[in-house]
């Protein structure tokens, strides 16, 4: 069962440069148009430009000039829905939820990772909210011991949200911090122990074999049955969305450093692209889901395909 009770409108709102720009640009393209080779041509750069992906954008207008071409459509207000469900279809069906730990008397724990400025540390109080909402508790471990200012923030969202935290030396070992955190967690029943990590370039090597040494105390402090998953029960990736396809390149090396496990979309609301989504999914075999569409605690939304796509393309 989803944690999340997400509202479309929230979503539209969150969604509004995206859906003023791209889908404004598309809408305008296709409804109460005839389709020809130009009007595809336009189709399949406004898609690029929306960062779906080149080859992404090259499949979806090869698809509907087939159609096109086979006279099963022949307007572009024949074409929009088809372009949504094709949308909709790069995304299978799969658990969008947070993974918890299989055994309630051991705490979940959420590894959260990504660059400087990606909107780490607001997402995490997003992940605390809903949680505390949830009637869960959390502890927080500020595992990002290089930035003062990294911990005092999460530190003021600790209080206002209701949460303790775990913080250490600055300058000190980010894994020791994840021990105490794990120690912890264990001793008070915790039910959601959020690791906060460094934010990092992820061309920043000896910072990436970081995030595996945190990855490896924290299995070994909460070790499971065999076959059974363990901690870190979640490694989520917090990404940009204003940065565009360059968040892709980012998630390629994340993933292959920490196994992550789920993307957390930041800044939709700031973003008029909002198709990175797609190439997100097409580029990994990682689910988006989670979406930050607004500043506070509470503008967070599930990823839901059907109605982010909707949104995407909702008119203002």
């Amino acid at each position: 069962m989803a944690i999340f009770k997400g509202t479309f409108d929230k979503l539209r709102r969150g969604l509004s440069k995206t859906s003023s720009g791209t889908g404004g640009t598309i809408r305008n393209l296709l409804l109460g148009k005839t389709l020809s080779k130009e009007l595809l041509r336009d189709l399949e750069k406004a898609l690029v430009q929306a960062d779906v992906g080149v080859k992404t954008a090259i499949e979806l207008r090869k698809d509907i000039e087939a159609m096109w071409e086979r006279g099963e459509i022949s307007t572009g207000d024949e074409a929009w829905p088809m372009l949504k469900s094709q949308l909709v279809a790069y995304f299978p069906d799969e658990d969008r939820t947070l993974n918890f730990a299989a055994h309630g008397s051991e705490p979940t724990v959420i590894l959260v990772c990504g660059i400087n400025g990606a909107g780490k540390t607001t997402s995490i109080a997003k992940l605390c909210k809903t949680l505390r909402d949830q009637d869960k508790t959390v502890l927080l471990a500020a595992c990002d011991t290089f930035r003062a200012a990294a911990v005092e923030q999460l530190t003021v969202w600790a209080t206002r949200l209701g949460v303790d935290i775990v913080r250490g030396q600055q300058g000190g070992d980010p894994a020791a911090v994840a021990f105490d955190a794990c120690k912890a967690a264990k001793s008070r029943g915790t039910d959601v122990l959020i690791l906060d990590t460094a934010g990092r370039l992820h061309t920043q090597s000896h910072l990436m074999d970081q995030l595996s040494k945190i990855r490896r105390v924290v299995e070994k402090q909460l070790p499971t049955p065999e076959g059974v998953p363990g901690a870190p029960h979640e490694v989520l990736l917090v990404i940009d969305a204003t940065t565009g396809t360059n968040g892709v390149n980012q998630a390629k090396v994340f993933a292959a450093a920490t196994d992550v496990t789920g993307i957390f979309l930041a800044k939709l609301d700031g973003s008029a692209r909002g198709g990175i989504v797609v190439a997100i999914r097409e580029a990994l075999n990682i689910p988006v889901k989670f979406v930050g569409v607004g500043e506070t605690p509470a503008d967070v939304e599930p990823f839901d395909p059907e109605s982010f796509v909707e949104a995407m393309f909702a008119e203002s």
